[in-house]
């Protein structure tokens, strides 16, 4: 499978120059995200990509646009591939709001308040983290599955700190990663 982290947010512009918590409650995506997911998926095109899973967030269902242009591709909008609850960023959108602006997307199954309340501990990421990758090798179609989610989320289930608008090849069966680094 592909893992996608969303292309540059405001979040992460200002983050970048200041090192401190703009707080920007769920930031879209900045010019430069925007030409990031385009070009993700115009490198991911002819990988026969099938499925997409997203998380909820603004900037990670914006990277996904791009990828519907694919042909016979689904999306399944998934809020346990969400980022690591630590800024203010983490903060989400109730699913109504969603779906009133992607309504080619199915959101009535997300709880409304589906992101984290407080600080998420490592315990609780690598957690979400094992529990997707075990769903992950039981689906037959994990080789043609790109999930489009957070520096965090990819960072607890590979080890691998992605760049905004990187993506990474994943094989659910490997290893989980020993000790993680988390160093933003």
């Amino acid at each position: 499978m592909f893992l996608l982290r969303h292309g540059q947010s405001y979040f992460n512009l200002h983050f970048t120059e200041t090192k401190r918590d703009p707080g920007i409650e769920d930031p879209e995506l900045t010019q430069l995200g925007h030409a990031q997911a385009r070009a993700a998926a115009e490198e991911l095109a002819g990988a026969g990509i099938t499925r997409v899973i997203v998380s909820p967030y603004l900037r990670a269902l914006q990277t996904a646009q791009p990828f519907l242009a694919l042909p016979g591709v689904s999306v399944e909008v998934m809020h346990e591939v969400r980022e690591r609850t630590a800024f203010v960023c983490d903060i989400g959108t109730a699913p109504a709001v969603l779906a009133a602006r992607f309504p080619h997307h199915e959101f009535a199954h997300l709880p409304e308040r589906w992101w984290h309340e407080e600080a998420e501990s490592e315990a609780e990421i690598v957690a979400r983290a094992e529990a997707f990758r075990a769903d992950m090798r039981r689906r037959k179609d994990e080789h043609t599955t790109l999930l489009v989610s957070h520096w965090g989320f990819i960072l607890a289930l590979t080890g691998i700190s992605v760049g905004n608008g990187e993506w990474i090849e994943f094989h659910p069966a490997m290893e989980r990663p020993g000790r993680i680094s988390w160093q933003h």
